[in-house]
């Protein structure tokens, strides 16, 4: 029986709330399933990170990630943070950056029992998590953000064949898993050599993968036609902004943000994190949503599975997100759904249907 060390970093806002619930649902799950263990290392961040240790992102908690098979990351309230670590990296940003975490995973698919904008659709963004227009981790040193003058303000966008091509590898193999298609977004009409170079290094490596489909699209058009027409569209690969933009745009479409997960990954590593944010204004009533952490969790014990062929693993994964999606099938819900279940009632649901 394997054991898989995980690091818990709960964060701010809503964050202590999602992640203890997610903790319990996967620690209920091995233990009801009996095939691995988890060892869950709850580790600062955030507004904790700050009062212990000075920094956000504390250089022990980096240390001991280097350790974890992988770690569950609540959301942030960096907005709220006292000036001198606003002009740093977010949580986030940092933990990206550090880890060269290139591939923002991020699904959206309508989940039986909750209402959808769009009707079916099953899609995955794959957003190049290391560069374009997010000057915070675009760069070796510095921010990538000028004043000229107080009345001018100039950003750097960053974009490399590197990138273009790792980033478009990882859709590319998704997209033989599932329905073979991939749609890439890019702005090449406007920015011509970088969303070009972004566009053509992602056609280039499509011809290494000959039964996929590629077709593609400007953003502002992509954003229309997913309202549209979801359901057409399987795996999309673009750059940071627009990935970050679109992926909350179809987590909406398909019922929620609260129900978005994802996963950030550079091969080794790999990072659970639902798309949403903090939420301070819900912060501590024990009324958040928290399937997206849920089944961002879920997305990292199927990464760790295929990585270490350990289809005990898998069975837990499955285990969760079935008994998650038959919490919501069966009318049991957080108030963003609504329904009338606070976050610990919620929880307790899964776990009666593990």
């Amino acid at each position: 029986m394997a054991t898989y060390k995980l690091g818990v970093l709960y964060g701010d806002g809503i964050g202590p709330e999602i992640v203890q619930s997610t903790v319990d649902v996967l620690q209920a799950a091995a233990e009801r399933v009996k095939g691995a263990t988890f060892d869950f290392i709850e580790l600062p961040m955030g507004w904790t990170g700050i009062k212990e240790y000075g920094e956000p992102v504390p250089a022990i908690t980096k240390e001991s990630l280097e350790t974890c098979h992988g770690w569950i990351m609540g959301p942030h309230d960096s907005s709220a943070y006292p000036p001198e670590h606003q002009v740093k990296r977010n949580p986030s940003g940092e933990l990206r950056h550090h880890f060269d975490l290139y591939a923002n995973i991020r699904p959206s698919r309508t989940i039986a029992g909750i209402k959808s904008v769009v009707g079916e659709a099953d899609m995955v963004i794959f957003r190049e998590n290391t560069e374009g227009f997010y000057p915070d981790r675009n760069m070796y040193q510095g921010t990538g953000e000028f004043m000229v003058n107080p009345d001018v303000a100039i950003v750097t966008g960053v974009f490399t064949r590197k990138a273009a091509e790792r980033i478009a590898h990882a859709a590319f193999r998704m997209a033989m898993q599932r329905r073979k298609k991939v749609t890439i977004v890019h702005k090449a009409n406007v920015i011509k050599l970088g969303y070009g170079l972004f566009l053509n290094t992602c056609r280039e490596v499509g011809r290494a993968y000959p039964e996929v489909q590629v077709e593609d699209y400007h953003i502002d058009a992509m954003a229309a036609h997913m309202v549209r027409r979801a359901r057409d569209f399987d795996v999309i690969v673009t750059t940071n902004m627009f990935g970050d933009i679109l992926s909350d745009l179809a987590g909406e479409l398909v019922g929620s943000l609260g129900l978005s997960p994802s996963i950030n990954t550079n091969d080794n590593q790999a990072m659970a994190q639902a798309a949403h944010g903090s939420a301070p204004d819900i912060a501590g009533k024990n009324i958040a949503n928290p399937v997206g952490e849920l089944l961002s969790a879920v997305m990292l014990l199927d990464w760790l599975a295929a990585r270490h062929e350990d289809r005990d693993l898998q069975t837990i994964a499955r285990t969760v997100e079935n008994a998650t999606m038959q919490t919501m099938y069966d009318g049991i819900s957080t108030r963003d759904l609504g329904g009338t279940a606070s976050t610990t009632e919620f929880t307790k649901a899964i776990v009666e249907r593990l």
